[in-house]
């Protein structure tokens, strides 16, 4: 498979099969994540890894009631530690370089997981203050967001896209 028909391949998946996570290959996909870059290197994202079933439905709560959520064999949490960013890049370091770099290793995770076979979903619609206080994380962290992960049982059709010509604009918008 080529890097263009991962790109192209991946769809969010939102039904699992219970099938385990080999160690080996969830930490491949957590690697690929580490290779984003970033603004200055500074790295600034974290990974929780959530297994535990009632963590998972507690996540899934948090996710304004996506229930499926909890279905996937892991969660990971992607965060942004602000202060890594913000301490070079001051303001715009902890509202915008933190989050592209996370949303950079998000992408990276997600294109990662598909290659190796595996199904996930980028959630970003959940209680922020909610999924802090579930994974206990300091303030400097944020969760940015959460990936459901594991075998797909579904294979959605690709949803539609806009056309090139329609977002391409030349010297000027």
């Amino acid at each position: 498979m080529d890097i263009f028909e991962v790109i192209k391949g991946r769809r969010s998946i939102r039904d699992y099969r219970p099938d385990p996570i080999p160690e080996k290959d969830l930490m491949k996909i957590l690697e690929a994540g580490i290779w984003a870059p970033s603004a200055g290197n500074l790295q600034p994202w974290e990974f929780i890894i959530v297994r535990n079933d009632d963590i998972k439905k507690r996540l899934s709560e948090a996710a304004y009631g996506q229930t499926w959520v909890w279905k996937a064999p892991i969660v990971i949490v992607v965060c942004a530690n602000i202060h890594k960013t913000a301490s070079i890049y001051r303001e715009r370091g902890a509202n915008l370089y933190c989050l592209q770099d996370t949303a950079a290793a998000i992408q990276n995770i997600l294109l990662a997981s598909y290659y190796l076979g595996y199904g996930t979903c980028w959630i970003g619609a959940f209680n922020e203050k909610r999924v802090k206080e579930i994974l206990r994380m300091p303030e400097h962290v944020r969760p940015v967001a959460l990936i459901a992960l594991g075998k797909p049982a579904e294979s959605p059709d690709p949803p539609p896209r806009r056309s090139l010509d329609s977002v391409l604009h030349w010297e000027k918008y």
